[in-house]
Formats: C-alpha cells, structure tokens, sequence
C-alpha cells in the first residue's frame, strides 16, 4: 500500500497478532512506505528503487523496524534520500531482496547472518564472523561496522517453569536435559530448520522438546505464549523488555550455540553512498546493548513509535 507518513508510522505499532497480520499482508500485497508518501511496491516484486533513493528494509519484528529506522533517519540527516519496506518478513525473504537490489540498507546481526550463510562456520570473535560473513555473502553486498549492541537469540523459560525445575540466571541450556521432554517450545517456524534452532539444541545440547508452537520471531505471539503457559520455553531475544517485565529466566548458552549477535548493517553495495556508509559506520559506533535495551521498552513496553524513538536517539547521540 501508500502511505503518508502519519498512517505508516501508526501502523508500525499495531499490537500483537495485528501486527503480525499486518506484516503478512504487506510482505504479501505491498510495502509499505514511512516517508512522506513516497510510493513502495510489492517487496516481493523484482523492483528496484530509482535514482539516488536508498530503500531501507526490515524483517518483520519490532526491533528490526526500530533499527531501520535509526539506519533510515541516520542517513536522511546526512542529505541521503530514503523510503522505507518495513515488516517484509524472514531473513529467506530479505537476503533475496538485498541481492536483487529491491532494498538497500537491512538492519542484521552478524551471528544469525552467518549461520544462515554457512551452517558449520563457529567464528571465535566479532572480527573473524564478519569474515566469515563477507567471504559467503553475495558479491553484490557487503557488511558495514558492528555495533557493540547484541541481541541474542536465548533459550528462555516462563516464571513457572522456572520454580519448577529450579532454574536461575545461573541457569544453562544444558540443564534442560532431562526435562525438555516435558517441555513445549515456541519459536518462529524457520526455528524448526536451523543450526541457530531446534537442530543445534540437539546437536550441541541433546535437548529434545516434547513440542514446538511455530509463533514468531520473538515478537508478540512468543511472549504471549511464554506468558499463557501455552509454551514453557521459547527463542527470546536478549534485549526483550518482557524478560524483566514478566520474570522470564534467559538460559546461558556455554557452548555458544548462538554465538555473536552484534547488530551490524548489511547493504547493497552500489546502493550507498560513501556519505550513507559513514553515517550508518557512525550509528554502530555509539548503539551498545543497554541502549537497544532502553530504545526497545519505549517502543515495546511504552507503546512509542519506533520512528520518534530513532529520531530521539539520534539527536541525543549527536547523529540526528
């Protein structure tokens, strides 16, 4: 669809499973555009932005939106046009988008990415993922600067679950051994295929669930889930504000399952600007975990637009 700039920036912050519709629809019929009503087709059309316009992409959770966002406002501050795609979908959608040029800019994180890209990779350092990343992404992309910031997936169980098993913060994966039989996990459905998911928790950890809900990634459908007992653990990210909010216990992962996940920027490389490089290179510099973890509670947990949050952010770092 079209938007003005007031309707899309309203729509980023449909609740829960409105949201998640709202997104399916978009990936499905249009994109839609948070600039000025500047036109956005069809995501999943071989399209491509015209000029000098960078088209900034996001997957389809609130701290994907959020982080294009901060790329997006980042980049207009420094005279760069953009439109956006939020809410397109899964990384098996956007990393096709990327390599065809439908969009340009896509937040990512560097763990997740590379075991997307190569299933057997297990990098030791941030330097030597993004390494690993480059010598397996398309030749048309690369990644800019990681930030500090890291949003990891986690293995994390409900307060009840908690009590009953005695878990604590201290708590690992591992410890789950002997009762991930009884357990049901909740997850998006890509969860079920990858290294990074059901298979690695099997392979690293011998953990075999008694279920698995196919939900979200992370989103609103998971935490409800969590929350209802419906599933006993599930795939949260770190930076999730319902963790405090709702005494959910995140598991330690000792053998590293899912490794490095520093927010880093992936782009289409003659899609950017050396001016658009600097300013998202610039963006890293300053986005550590405490931050995402604040940025995300205003947008989660205060119900404030990620757009106004970005734009907040940015000036109080000096970018905006």
């Amino acid at each position: 669809m079209t938007s003005t700039a007031n309707t899309s920036t309203s729509s980023r912050r449909l609740p829960g499973a409105a949201a998640v519709a709202l997104a399916a629809t978009a990936a499905l019929l249009a994109g839609c555009s948070s600039s000025s009503g500047t036109k956005s087709d069809d995501p999943l059309a071989n399209d491509k932005a015209s000029g000098d316009t960078v088209v900034v992409g996001s997957n389809n959770f609130a701290e994907s939106i959020l982080l294009a966002d901060i790329y997006g406002e980042a980049l207009k501050a420094k005279g760069v046009k953009v439109t956006y795609k939020p809410n397109i979908g899964s990384r098996e959608t956007t990393y096709g988008l990327l390599k065809n040029g439908s969009i340009k800019v896509l937040p990512e994180y560097n763990g997740a990415l590379l075991a997307y890209l190569d299933k057997k990779a297990v990098p030791k350092t941030v330097a030597a993922t993004t390494a690993a990343i480059n010598a397996k992404l398309d030749s048309k992309l690369t990644l800019l600067d990681p930030a500090p910031a890291q949003d990891r997936d986690s293995i994390t169980v409900n307060a009840a679950t908690a009590k009953k098993y005695n878990l604590t913060e201290k708590s690992t994966i591992a410890d789950l051994k002997n009762t991930a039989k009884d357990l049901a996990l909740g997850a998006s459905p890509e969860f079920q295929a990858r290294q990074q998911g059901l298979l690695g928790l099997k392979s690293v950890y011998g953990l075999e669930f008694k279920s698995f809900k196919a939900l979200d990634a992370g989103g609103p459908l998971t935490q409800s889930a969590l929350q209802k007992d419906t599933v006993q653990a599930a795939d949260i990210f770190t930076t999730d504000p319902t963790i405090s909010k709702e005494k959910f216990v995140v598991l330690q992962d000792p053998k590293n399952l899912f490794g490095f996940e520093n927010v880093q920027p992936l782009v289409y490389k003659s899609g950017l600007p050396q001016k658009g490089v600097e300013a998202l290179n610039a963006v890293s510099a300053k986005l550590d975990t405490a931050a995402l973890l604040d940025l995300d509670s205003q947008v989660q947990l205060g119900n404030k637009d990620p757009l106004d949050v970005a734009k907040g952010w940015l000036k109080s770092a000096g970018l905006g």
